[in-house]
């Protein structure tokens, strides 16, 4: 009786001014509603001209130029930060329309890969868990998910060698790519420190947080764990296990968060790449990722490996070198170059390169993500042949 005696106060309170407000704010959400219902019709339309041209569902670089055009033409008040996710939402209910994509990610869930997933595709997709990152390659190349999402490198530890590994063995393509402000907490059942004996991660936050472990928990037993998930189930089985993981993961798996942002550099990001069947075409704004090998008995052979691109005046992102696996002292080398296969000069680039390298692959051209390391005018490409060459590929 009193809580209804409250609310018919409440309810007494409200000024003549705000009801009318509140009425014209329904009417603006019904519009929408109207709106968004106009805009699922259109969307079915474009999903059977695709099935008539199978075209893909899914188009990394139409979704992001998207978005970057309605926050360019954004003249508020709505929040323009805001609008990335209400449109991921939106684009990923109306795409349902057309087909429910699936995306297979390192599992299970609350890792930073689910995360990942979500912030590429929306919600309205069917999440498929892997075991493990080479898992993700095999659902994908099977044609059990449309698309895989795996991580790639870190602005603090560098390179996931497990992710380059598969890349080179894998007939799969990049397919975009997107990067992930990474922030790790330390999650346990109790939430206290002092009861803390073992510590839980996936190598890579382990890294991640390597000097604040060693200030904070240096007598903990460290167990690596196949993802951090993994480890934030631990945590919730055993009083005595933290995890090291998201905010997302101590609510997945009921966890005290003990502390927040223990990673030891700011702005740690995390790297992703979407993986697929299928190459992008051209976006205008892409980045070209390929591998090389050179012989190591020529003199000069990186030298010359690279000196195409410089010629051709295509930027030459990032270059990274593995070790060949059962062939000491040999090297894979990874490229990322500004622009698509498709373009002139990135193309005849690639040629000339594929020309001196002793093998060679291109991985794939894609849309470069938003909030890529690089500006817009010299984003990374990717889509592409999946060889340039006549010597073979890596």
């Amino acid at each position: 009786m009193a809580d209804d005696r409250q609310s018919r106060d409440a309810s007494k309170a409200v000024s003549p001014e705000l009801a009318r407000l509140r009425d014209a704010i329904d009417g603006v959400d019904t519009k929408l509603l109207e709106l968004l219902n106009e805009r699922a019709r259109l969307v079915q339309q474009v999903g059977d001209e695709k099935r008539t041209r199978r075209a893909p569902v899914y188009v990394a670089g139409r979704e992001r130029d998207l978005i970057a055009r309605l926050k360019g033409r954004n003249s508020g008040p709505f929040p323009t930060d805001a609008i990335g996710h209400v449109f991921t939402e939106i684009i990923s209910a109306t795409r349902s329309l057309e087909e429910v994509v699936r995306v297979a990610f390192l599992g299970p869930e609350g890792t930073f890969s689910h995360q990942a997933v979500a912030r590429q595709f929306g919600t309205q997709i069917d999440r498929i868990p892997a075991g493990n990152m080479r898992e993700v390659f095999t659902l994908t190349q099977q044609g059990k998910c449309h698309y895989g999402v795996v991580a790639v490198e870190n602005t603090t530890e560098g390179a996931v060698a497990e992710t380059f590994d598969a890349l080179v063995e894998s007939e799969l393509s990049i397919c975009g790519e997107l990067m992930l402000e990474v922030t790790q907490c330390l999650l346990s059942t109790s939430g206290n420190m002092a009861d803390i004996r073992k510590l839980a991660s996936h190598p890579q936050p382990l890294g991640q947080c390597r000097r604040w472990i060693q200030r904070n928990l240096p007598d903990a037993d460290i167990v690596e764990t196949a993802s951090t998930a993994t480890a934030a189930q631990l945590a919730a089985a055993d009083a005595s296990v933290a995890a090291i993981g998201s905010e997302v993961a101590a609510d997945v798996y009921g966890l005290e968060v003990i502390e927040r942002e223990i990673e030891d550099s700011p702005g740690n990001t995390t790297r992703f790449l979407v993986i697929g069947r299928e190459s992008p075409p051209p976006s205008g704004d892409d980045i070209t990722s390929a591998v090389f090998t050179i012989r190591k008995d020529q003199s000069g052979a990186l030298y010359r490996l690279l000196e195409p691109f410089a010629r051709y005046g295509v930027n030459l992102n990032s270059i990274q070198s593995r070790p060949m696996k059962g062939k000491p002292w040999e090297y894979l080398f990874f490229v990322d170059v500004q622009g698509h296969a498709e373009d002139e000069s990135v193309g005849k680039a690639l040629r000339e390169a594929a020309g001196v390298a002793h093998s060679h692959k291109i991985l794939g051209s894609y849309p470069r993500g938003a909030g890529s390391r690089e500006p817009r005018d010299s984003g990374l490409r990717k889509s592409a042949p999946k060889a340039v060459s006549k010597k073979g590929s890596s």
